[in-house]
């Protein structure tokens, strides 16, 4: 597998796959409460604008995705965060995605392996992210990779049907 940052060259290929993630998820149990409106294509555009959008590639095919940076898009100043750090200090996971035909081969673990090395790589402090309360899936990948959990708290990003947010955090000076 290879982590690489996107370009708008993939942009078709990552609308794609999040929308197959999306149809998935509607058809099963949908974890972290997604539709159609985001992840989207527009999402997935302004991400690589940004610089933010990164892909897991298999044999040259997106089997993840996930967007990277270090704006929180909410109040994670209320987290129960294991050390004081200010925006820019640590590196934010969003929209962390694997293929649902790939399940259980490794593909999230790989993505966050990659995120911690990027992290490391960058300087930040730590990774912290939010999920949404129930999202076993994503609560368990991150556990497995050593992040731990910093409260459930409303991030204040006006979403009636996602009110609060579970918090993780993984240091990375330890």
């Amino acid at each position: 597998m290879e982590w690489i940052q996107c370009d708008e060259g993939r942009l078709d290929e990552l609308a794609d796959f999040y929308d197959r993630v999306v149809t998935y998820l509607e058809a099963h149990i949908n974890y972290p409460k997604w539709s159609h409106a985001y992840p989207c294509r527009e999402s997935v555009e302004a991400a690589i604008h940004r610089g933010d959008q990164y892909a897991c590639l298999e044999d040259g095919r997106i089997v993840g995705a996930a967007v990277m940076n270090d704006n929180p898009g909410g109040a994670y100043e209320k987290g129960d965060w294991s050390c004081d750090l200010q925006e820019g200090e640590y590196l934010i996971i969003h929209s962390l995605a694997a293929d649902p035909e790939r399940q259980g081969c490794g593909i999230g673990d790989f993505m966050v392996k990659c995120a911690l090395s990027f992290a490391k790589a960058n300087g930040y402090k730590a990774i912290r992210l939010d999920v949404v309360p129930g999202n076993t899936p994503a609560q368990r990948l991150y556990r497995h990779n050593g992040f731990t959990y910093a409260g459930t708290r409303d991030l204040e990003r006006g979403m009636e049907y996602i009110p609060e947010f579970e918090l993780y955090e993984k240091n990375m000076t330890e």
